[in-house]
């Protein structure tokens, strides 16, 4: 292992070796998992080419698909632009799942933003808001999300100024998901269980359960959203399906208003395969590959050192490099899915713990998980953070150093080990990220 120079009275230097080593004694393989496939393999309207340097032509990770179904056929659906006959609105973000999620290619990320807003009661405790719209004459109750878009004017929703929790989220990406979902609970609470540890107390990563919709009665650890308020990837996209398109499914049958509705309620309906459009969103998410490193500036000196660094100040207790997916066959979903062969017992680099944290940038909001949760986000991935411009959970950093100097809270002493590296080091440990 090379040398890693820190400055001079640096009082982190133990805890930053034990760090480091527990870091690389986690990225080890198994005899019994392999490397999941990374590509950037969905360009935007396959199957047509040509294809620009680093995106290869349409493939999938794998996974077997249902009879009648294809990976293209799903990835179609997923870029799919609705209609108000398809059911769009009445209040909506945007047309497709894809114009929220195409950065560089089809289910990655995008500058696009959505508004959370709420407020405090006499407790402090956050409430979900009720929005009037229609000149007062309708509501949208108890919920978090203002929609930017309506199919008329009178549905148009507006921010009261009674809601002083105000905050924008970043689309996520979903490239890779498959493996994230199969990701065993047990496995992100063992995570959870060895921060304090790992982090002589200061980090503790918060894991919740929530409802799996495919499975009522049951819950399982959250993984998706930035409150993790999704366990899989078929509730993920009813959800997104309601509340970004303002499409209903046989998990979301009910639109949250009936102002200018002119169609009736489930509008997702099976095709002549006996899928839906939610199931077609979940299996190309499913079958998609994790998103790839660029390979070139990976190998460099300085994206070497900077790796070692992430390491040894501790960003890789949260910003975990290696996970491992639940064996093939593993039950899941509530019982409602098992981990296919794709995607079982493979090592996925997301560098993500999948975990709550405060660590100073909460937004106030809770969705599915407890009071205490309010001003927790998920660890954001960093697997393919370099197609990303606008960085943390609401876009506004926009350099790797504003969003490294923006965490606080259980990331104080993480981030006054970075403060002390040299301008080399920080510029080396952010070479690193943009090679992800």
């Amino acid at each position: 292992m090379s040398r890693i120079h820190f400055p001079h009275h640096s009082p982190w230097l133990v805890v930053a070796a034990l760090v480091l080593s527990l870091a690389l004694a986690g990225t080890a393989q198994s005899p019994t998992t392999s490397e999941a496939p990374a590509a950037f393999t969905t360009p935007s309207g396959c199957p047509d080419g040509p294809y620009p340097p680093g995106i290869s032509s349409c493939s999938s990770n794998g996974l077997a698909e249902p009879a009648g179904d294809s990976f293209t056929d799903d990835q179609e659906h997923f870029e799919e632009q609705e209609t108000i006959a398809d059911g769009l609105g009445p209040i909506y973000n945007e047309k497709s799942c894809a114009n929220c999620h195409q950065n560089p290619v089809t289910g990655g990320i995008s500058q696009i933003t959505e508004l959370r807003v709420g407020h405090r009661d006499s407790f402090g405790q956050f409430v979900n808001p009720t929005i009037f719209i229609n000149n007062g004459a309708n509501s949208v109750p108890s919920r978090s999300l203002v929609n930017d878009r309506a199919v008329c004017a009178q549905a148009q929703e507006r921010t009261p100024g009674s809601e002083t929790i105000r905050t924008f989220r970043t689309t996520t990406n979903t490239l890779g998901d498959g493996f994230v979902e199969a990701i065993d609970s047990n496995t992100l609470l063992a995570i959870a269980n060895n921060q304090p540890s790992q982090s002589g107390g200061r980090i503790a990563g918060e894991f919740i359960q929530v409802p799996v919709s495919e499975a009522p009665g049951h819950v399982r650890g959250g993984r998706f959203g930035w409150k993790n308020q999704h366990a899989s990837l078929l509730s993920f996209s009813a959800d997104a399906y309601l509340n970004e398109m303002g499409i209903t499914s046989r998990f979301a049958p009910t639109d949250v208003t009936s102002v200018c509705k002119v169609t009736s309620d489930p509008e997702d309906h099976a095709d002549a395969t006996g899928l839906t459009d939610i199931d077609r969103f979940a299996q190309f998410m499913r079958a998609t590959n994790a998103p790839p490193r660029d390979t070139a500036l990976a190998v460099t000196a300085d994206a070497q050192a900077g790796a070692q660094l992430f390491s040894a100040i501790g960003c890789n207790i949260c910003h975990l490099a290696s996970i491992a997916t639940a064996p093939a066959g593993t039950v899941i979903n509530g019982g409602a899915l098992a981990v296919p062969a794709a995607l079982g017992s493979k090592v996925i680099h997301p560098y993500s713990d999948f975990l709550l944290h405060n660590v100073g940038t909460g937004d106030g909001v809770v969705q599915n998980g407890p009071a205490d949760t309010a001003n927790k986000m998920r660890t954001a991935p960093l697997w393919g953070v370099r197609t990303r411009d606008r960085l943390m959970h609401d876009g506004e950093s926009l350099t790797r150093n504003e969003a490294i100097l923006r965490h606080a809270g259980e990331a104080t002493f993480v981030i006054n080990n970075y403060r002390s590296l040299t301008t080399t080091q920080k510029n080396q440990l952010i070479t690193f990220l943009n090679s992800l």
